[in-house]
């Protein structure tokens, strides 16, 4: 291999490498999937019978119903079925997310229930950004208090002006009736949501549960979360974002694609030089020569 071979060779590694270390950047999965609580229900279905195709029905539904609303509920019960298969659902993304980020929201959720509580009669699953859950008994439009997932951040021991706030943030969230709220502070933020299903005073006697089992348990953390059957209430010194990590990562990208940008620019202005000095050697190897 000659000189400008090899050299023409080195800028084309350095491109591949380039190449290579932007596919690595590729944005990581978004927050709003990481996963909170799952239940599945003991009772299982055969394979092959009515009951397991209302069950993809409706997990189907779900998703396709997730692009164009942020809850929806249905009860499935196709041709052939007897009462026995009839099967119920509903998902609902956190109040803030748009279209996009819901139906991605729902659409992984329906595949890690659909892993998680394989064959099952019925299953549930909270992401951080969606619910989702079927069944073989109706639970549309019942009021459920029972606790399904807790925890507490670490203590920072009794600090009145934290706590006065927390608590004023959490006291927020029952007011106004509405299904989703979310109240901040700088740093310091609340967020609170109730399955739409309830009517809005059983949203509010389901969240005043939830924010006063959370006072208990959470007494001095310094961040809680409550998760009910049919509602949640949640606090952070940390704050919940309402945009997803797609668009922190889009950001990310955008700077990362004016790295890229310049860095190129950088080594074709080193390309340049170096097949000038190679062409310039090659001159004066020739006059040399003669």
């Amino acid at each position: 291999m000659n000189m400008h071979a090899q050299q023409v060779s080195s800028v084309l590694s350095i491109w591949n490498y380039l190449l290579v270390f932007s596919f690595l950047a590729h944005p990581s999965a978004s927050s709003l999937q990481s996963f909170i609580y799952a239940g599945c229900s003991q009772l299982k279905y055969n394979p092959g019978t009515p009951f397991e195709s209302n069950v993809n029905s409706i997990l189907a539904s779900l998703v396709n119903s997730a692009a164009l609303s942020n809850y929806n509920n249905f009860k499935i019960s196709l041709p052939g079925s007897v009462q026995s298969d009839v099967v119920y659902g509903l998902f609902q993304c956190r109040g803030d997310l748009g279209n996009s980020d819901c139906h991605d929201c729902v659409k992984y959720a329906v595949s890690r229930i659909g892993t998680l509580c394989g064959g099952a009669s019925g299953g549930a699953l909270q992401l951080d950004g969606c619910f989702v859950k079927y069944d073989n008994t109706s639970f549309l439009g019942d009021e459920d208090k029972t606790v399904v997932f807790k925890r507490c951040g670490p203590s920072i021991g009794y600090d009145s002006d934290v706590l006065t706030q927390r608590d004023a943030l959490l006291t927020y969230l029952t007011g106004g009736g509405q299904y989703f709220r979310i109240g901040g502070s700088g740093k310091s933020q609340s967020i609170a949501q109730c399955v739409q299903d309830l009517s809005t005073s059983e949203c509010q006697d389901c969240l005043s549960e939830a924010i006063g089992q959370l006072k208990t348990e959470c007494q001095s953390s310094t961040w809680g979360e409550m998760f009910l059957a049919k509602c949640y209430a949640r606090f952070s010194e940390r704050g919940y974002s309402s945009k997803s990590d797609k668009e922190d990562d889009d950001d990310d990208d955008d700077d990362m694609e004016r790295t890229l940008a310049i860095t190129i620019g950088l080594i074709a202005g080193v390309a340049v030089i170096i097949v000038f000095l190679s062409f310039f050697t090659k001159i004066c190897d020739t006059k040399g020569g003669k």
